[in-house]
């Protein structure tokens, strides 16, 4: 299964982040993927909330998600929209990963449920529940011969939810993100690998990367983890760009069976 990751410098209205996107979508597509995912904010990044809120539109009229399902279907392909920033029916906003059929359909949707809450040591905080309503429920869903688990960000710190999604059946456990540059350099290789060990499952991480018109600095270094844990792809920069993978399925099986992490766990009384 060939598929492609997109790496984006997604800008700060979405008109601009379409004319962004697009290109690096295609590039993909005519490389040959069946399975195109983009990073988290892949419809604008702004961490002005003053500014962001009325830019925001329901998942259904919002300018970018509308554009790659027309993309989806132009190509035939499985996209998945690593998160949109989106109004919610309430009017609250939220932050969606939706996986595009290559009819265009939106076919499931996943609200990031970890908010990204923190103090980091260099003087950077951040409060994502300020803005976001977080989601509460863990989702799996069919990409053709796939089933991916779907994650955003912050959520690769919680293994409970990625072990809960192996067990639902995931072959695939999707990690889009705009990872701080100094969480990107201390853990997020380390993160992901972990993740694809203890679940035996391939990680795919597509990621914001460079300095936005916004002024926050993301990691980038998009890639692909492999169910041994192994790094089978990935870009070494924070650069736009595009990072294709060939994933064979059947490792997931492989590297299940060889350690059965996920069948020998067992209740236990707290301390």
């Amino acid at each position: 299964m060939k598929i492609a990751l997109v790496q984006t410098r997604t800008p700060a209205t979405p008109e601009a982040a379409r004319d962004h996107v697009l290109p690096l979508v295609r590039q993909a597509a005519h490389g040959g993927a069946k399975l195109i995912a983009t990073p988290e904010g892949t419809n604008i990044l702004q961490k002005d909330q003053a500014k962001l809120l009325p830019l925001l539109r329901p998942l259904d009229e919002d300018v970018v998600v509308a554009a790659l399902r027309d993309a989806a279907r132009e190509f035939g392909v499985h996209l998945l929209v690593g998160s949109a920033l989106v109004k919610r029916a309430d009017g609250k906003a939220a932050n969606r990963e939706a996986l595009i059929a290559p009819t265009g359909e939106i076919v499931a949707t996943y609200d990031k449920l970890h908010m990204f809450d923190v103090d980091l040591p260099n003087g950077e905080s951040a409060r994502e529940s300020a803005t976001y309503e977080p989601g509460d429920r863990a989702v799996v869903a069919d990409a053709g011969e796939a089933r991916l688990g779907l994650t955003v960000c912050y959520d690769v710190r919680f293994p409970a939810l990625h072990r809960a999604l192996a067990l639902a059946g995931a072959q695939i456990l999707t990690v889009p993100a705009a990872f701080t540059r100094p969480t990107g350099q201390a853990h997020w290789e380390i993160l992901l690998r972990a993740r694809a060990i203890e679940t035996g499952s391939y990680v795919i991480a597509p990621a914001q990367g460079g300095y936005h018109e916004d002024g926050r600095g993301t990691w980038g270094h998009s890639m692909v983890i492999a169910p041994w844990g192994e790094l089978i792809a990935q870009l070494d920069h924070d650069e736009p760009g595009v990072l294709f993978a060939d994933l064979d399925l059947a490792a997931v099986d492989k590297a299940r069976r060889a350690v059965p992490a996920l069948l020998n766990a067992r209740p236990f009384e707290g301390p």
